[in-house]
């Protein structure tokens, strides 16, 4: 009886180690592909590719870096003005409230030579986002 029960834990750890790693996975892609007909004209394929990671660097109206646990040095992605931004809650959050240390999790497209995000989900809520600076100025 007793290592019926181990036999189980042993089962129900080993299905939540795949369950967790396969959770926090980094890159999931989703493919579409357009045939246009007629003599010459090839397909075409896009891929939507989504991870998650921490923001390392932030360069507005050019790039946002991020560590994944996959790599050591961060990933760069251009970003562009139609790159929405929203917090867990689905609240949009402003990009002037983006920093670095911020957990994210951003869908990205392959164009070119260049990896443009198109979406941007900062894993806390918005309130944890904005911070509150109180200045006290004394005068003698």
């Amino acid at each position: 009886m007793k290592q019926n029960r181990f036999t189980k834990l042993i089962a129900v750890g080993a299905v939540s180690a795949v369950a967790f790693s396969t959770a926090f996975a980094q890159t999931t892609t989703k493919e579409t592909s357009t045939t246009v007909g007629g003599a010459g004209v090839s397909a075409t394929t896009t891929s939507t590719l989504d991870g998650t990671g921490v923001i390392t660097t932030l360069t507005p109206g050019e790039f946002i870096a991020v560590r994944t646990e996959a790599s050591v040095d961060p990933v760069r992605y251009h970003w562009t003005d139609s790159t929405t931004i929203v917090d867990i809650e689905g609240n949009t959050v402003d990009r002037a409230l983006l920093r670095a240390d911020l957990p994210v999790r951003y869908t990205y497209v392959q164009e070119g030579d260049r990896m443009v995000v198109s979406k941007v989900t900062v894993q806390r809520p918005l309130t944890e986002i904005k911070e509150t600076t109180t200045t006290t100025t004394t005068t003698r």
